[in-house]
């Protein structure tokens, strides 16, 4: 294993990446990439596999390119970036990547192990769609029911709409980060961006209301000046620990 990691040099690519705010304007950048990169980042590991996830690319030749930037609060990263994607988190999907879910699962096992397929199942049959769905007063009743199982076995706690939601930002974010090592594995840079105005965001990209922008992620390569100063981070003691 450890020649294995060496050899692919995946941790050369974390230790290289930098989140990069000002990009090379003149350079040659391959927009070709940016889309190779994507669909790499669709491998991200996610909640349940449902895959709650958009991404909107919108390069420097697009007519969105310079709005977008603006509602990006005019960032030097947004300015400067040969590309922007935004990374859109789809939570009201789910009935439709549960229902694919469930079609892949019985295809996969036609009958081969009954009571695994039958678990697999009753999991996007049943589970998901209670946890999932929305009615009144039921993500506080969810919350009541984990409490009380909780009390005779071990029961996940995150339950409530609040929790849900942050589950579909979580396996978003997984997939952005993906994007962008493949994005420094090809040789270019990016910077995740959390200052926008998300409202308007979703306005010019003509997104429907229940759609959240998790994250915008601007694409290019990268100039020295760009990179604010040496890396820092706490002290890994500070932060790793055994038990």
């Amino acid at each position: 294993m450890k020649d294995f990691i060496q050899e692919t040099g995946f941790f050369d690519v974390v230790k290289a990446r930098r989140s990069v705010r000002i990009f090379d304007q003149n350079g040659d950048f391959d927009h070709d990439v940016v889309r190779s990169c994507l669909e790499l980042s669709t491998l991200a590991p996610n909640s349940s596999n449902l895959q709650l996830w958009e991404f909107y690319r919108v390069p420097e030749y697009s007519n969105l390119k310079n709005k977008l930037a603006e509602i990006c609060m005019r960032q030097k990263a947004a300015k400067t970036a040969r590309e922007l994607v935004v990374v859109v988190a789809r939570r009201d999907k789910w009935k439709k990547t549960t229902q694919a879910n469930y079609d892949k699962v019985k295809e996969s096992y036609n009958g081969s192990n009954a009571k695994k397929q039958k678990q697999v199942l009753a999991y996007y049959g049943k589970l998901i769609p209670r946890l999932y769905a929305k009615y009144p007063f039921w993500s506080g009743t969810k919350q009541l029911i984990a409490w009380v199982v909780g009390l005779s076995r071990p029961m996940v706690r995150e339950v409530s709409e609040t929790d849900v939601r942050i589950s579909v930002h979580k396996s978003v974010a997984l997939s952005a980060m993906t994007f962008m090592y493949a994005m420094k594995s090809k040789g270019y840079d990016t910077c995740p961006l959390e200052g926008f105005d998300s409202k308007r965001v979703i306005k010019l990209l003509d997104l429907p209301a229940s759609a959240e922008i998790s994250m915008i992620i601007a694409c290019g390569k990268g100039l020295p000046e760009g990179i604010y100063g040496e890396r820092f981070r706490v002290p890994s003691e500070e932060v790793i620990f055994e038990k």
